[in-house]
């Protein structure tokens, strides 16, 4: 397992700096100048644009940048510096990823409770009403765009039922969470479901199951502890990549709810051309894809015993 472990990271290190350049060249690649966007509609004079570029390197070439930028990163854990602000983008990162993290973490936990209880329920009782009752659910969850089902969910129970506020002005506290969470992990919720209702009505008619029952193990036992361990192994996989998916794709969330989060900051950092905050961000989402992967993977060999890593 350590050499297993001790491997994955040393593979981890050409694709974190293969994602981090590729990101970095779609970034600075985007039209516009953020120096000059600061003057807004303004013209600065050419002198102070020219001196606001060399100051924040961009009158480099792009590989140089890129070399700076991780050598910063790898030595200093700098980031860099937000052009609009002049603050750190290290403080930035500080500011926004807590509030994404209670949010997006709130969500998983939603996403994984009702998810697998809901597929359970209809891998267990594959063909009758529930399962057909849960799989119209799902499809119903995937269908609605997160910003229809977000309004929706204010409209009922923030102003007319006056249950939940309709916007997070206290981004510590999860009663105001509550709703963005749940508009958030819908779209997972549901794929969720339904991989959890496939996998469990695939192993509860395969041969060790009925050995089971034929042994006079319990249902319940058969069920928790045969049937889950092995049904859970896809639903893992996909819950390991979702965690990121989560963090950055709250855009819409965020925005809807007032939430200053990681998909805000995105999203006005595209909007203001700040390559050094965007590159931060997605560096941060790229390092969090590539713990859960490696954590899913040594989830396997918990699922299913047969599974060993050399």
């Amino acid at each position: 397992m350590g050499r297993y472990v001790a491997r994955r990271l040393l593979q981890m290190i050409p694709v974190f700096f293969g994602t981090t350049l590729l990101i970095f060249l779609m970034v600075y690649a985007l039209p516009g100048d953020p120096v000059a966007g600061l003057f807004g509609d303004k013209t600065g004079s050419p002198q102070v644009i020219a001196a606001l570029r060399h100051q924040y390197g961009l009158d480099q070439p792009i590989w140089e940048q890129y070399f700076n930028y991780m050598k910063g990163i790898l030595l200093h854990a700098d980031f860099g510096t937000q052009i609009a602000s002049g603050r750190p983008v290290t403080d930035v990162l500080g500011d926004a990823f807590p509030v994404t993290l209670r949010l997006g973490g709130l969500a998983f936990a939603i996403e994984v409770v009702a998810g697998i209880a809901l597929g359970v329920v209809a891998g267990l009782r594959a063909g009758r009403a529930a399962d057909t009752g849960i799989l119209l659910l799902t499809l119903l969850l995937i269908s609605v765009p997160v910003f229809v089902l977000g309004f929706i969910l204010k409209v009922v129970f923030a102003f007319e039922l006056n249950w939940l506020p309709p916007n997070v002005n206290d981004s510590t506290n999860f009663n105001e969470l509550l709703m963005p969470a749940i508009v958030l992990a819908t779209a997972s919720l549901a794929y969720v479901t339904r991989l959890t209702r496939t996998s469990i009505a695939e192993n509860k008619r395969a041969d060790y199951v009925r050995t089971a029952i034929a042994k006079g193990l319990p249902q319940s036992r058969v069920v928790g502890v045969h049937v889950m361990r092995n049904s859970l192994i896809p639903v893992v996989t996909y819950l390991g990549t979702d965690i990121g998916a989560l963090m950055g794709g709250a855009v819409i969330t965020e925005g809807l709810f007032n939430i200053q989060g990681v998909g805000g900051t995105i999203y006005q950092a595209i909007i203001r051309r700040e390559g050094t905050t965007l590159v931060g961000l997605v560096t941060i989402l790229v390092l969090v894809y590539l713990i859960a992967n490696l954590l899913v993977d040594l989830l396997y060999a918990v699922l299913d015993p047969r599974i060993r890593y050399a």
